[in-house]
């Protein structure tokens, strides 16, 4: 049993020394916009669609800080109501009239949901659809597709689109800065983005050699030419990791992307309980598997010899008076605290919460089986009403 233990804590460190030195330098936090000054000579034209369902809440603060982008060049908001029974719809007009905004801003009704299409890309592909109506033949060369839910850097527009131009990139995605404010936000948003990092290393994303493909579907900026090229977004209609799925599209086709961080551009999405980001999780966790049994058995016993083993390790290792089980589960820990230590940082959140991410994965590990668990019972999916 000893032997066993033992073999089992140095395939745990083995692990993070590979994470760590050969896995995309996931773990750190240097793919960002940076706000800078733009080096572009033109202006493209950019068409920016929100898809919106019951965001009362939020969105004349995400509309404020649309409307009012530094954008030197020209740019329309699409506002897709998503069959909202609240007044997001009348609060987008409203805030749009406070700032002498009207002319930029047009408000689509969604048409119902047909089968085979997810609510959120239904709204998006209304949105595509009606450019042809609202440019009459004179497209933008950019869409930016973005959540009702975001609060937008005045420059954010400009820096996505001089990103885009001077990089020649298809594709510009952020991770935007997710809330961080609760106890539990503090402890399990920084590694979700985490988690994210180490699934679809930036790096790799960033390098058109390699095939890896990510995005983060609160702000896509992608290339109208190269939307129209991959066939639309009906190539993608069935993701519920749409974010993911469009990337992975324009990549196929030989089209450059970047995925990074930003410090400046916010979720206004409250997560101040565990269940709100336990269910956020829940949503497609699962998916993020394929549905399959195997992957999750072998997701759970991985996450168990990552992140939890080296914990039990070493209090194993001071019960069976076996110091060298002790020493492998403590450095294993340091290693962890050393990698999970730049996300915490970003999020400016209590250093102490470096010491937890094992049972941060536990709870994860827990979200996940319990995703498993909602697709079978059918429920699995669930957002704003509707099941998947």
């Amino acid at each position: 049993m000893t032997e066993l233990i033992l073999g089992l804590m140095i395939l745990s460190l083995i692990i993070w020394l590979c994470l760590i030195l050969f896995w995309g330098q996931f773990w750190r936090v240097d793919q960002q916009l940076q706000i800078e000054s733009s080096t572009c000579t033109k202006f493209p034209t950019v068409c920016i669609i929100v898809p919106a369902r019951n965001e009362a809440e939020v969105i004349t603060v995400t509309l404020r800080s649309l409307l009012l982008q530094d954008y030197p060049g020209n740019f329309q908001v699409l506002l897709v109501d998503d069959q909202s029974t609240d007044e997001t719809a009348s609060l987008a007009v409203e805030i749009s009239e406070e700032f002498d905004q009207t002319a930029k801003l047009k408000i689509i009704v969604s048409k119902d949901l047909p089968p085979g299409w997810t609510g959120k890309l239904w709204a998006m592909e209304q949105g595509f659809q009606q450019i042809n109506q609202l440019y009459q033949n004179d497209y933008p060369d950019y869409i930016l597709f973005t959540d009702a839910d975001i609060e937008h850097h005045i420059s954010n527009l400009s820096q996505l689109v001089n990103k885009a131009e001077t990089d020649n990139l298809d594709l510009v995605s952020l991770m935007v800065k997710l809330r961080c404010q609760s106890f539990w936000e503090q402890l399990l948003i920084p590694a979700f983005v985490f988690f994210f990092q180490k699934l679809y290393p930036f790096r790799w994303v960033n390098n058109p050699e390699k095939a890896t493909a990510a995005a983060a579907g609160g702000c896509i900026l992608i290339n109208r030419e190269m939307l129209t090229k991959i066939g639309g977004l009906s190539i993608i209609k069935t993701a519920l990791i749409d974010d993911c799925s469009l990337a992975e599209a324009v990549k196929s086709h030989q089209g450059k992307i970047w995925l990074g961080l930003t410090s400046t551009t916010s979720s206004l999405r409250p997560y101040e309980s565990l269940q709100s980001i336990w269910n956020m999780v829940a949503r497609t966790a699962y998916t993020q598997l394929y549905y399959s049994p195997f992957l999750l058995v072998s997701s759970v016993l991985g996450m168990v010899i990552v992140y939890i083993l080296p914990i039990l390790g070493i209090f194993l290792g001071l019960l069976l008076g076996n110091w060298l089980i002790t020493l492998l589960g403590l450095c294993t820990w340091l290693l962890m605290i050393f990698a999970y230590f730049p996300i915490i940082f970003f999020y400016q959140v209590p250093l102490l919460f470096t010491l937890c991410l094992p049972i941060i994965a536990l709870f994860y590990t827990c979200m996940t089986i319990d995703s498993a668990k909602r697709h079978w019972q059918g429920v699995g999916g669930a957002w704003k009403g509707r099941f998947y």
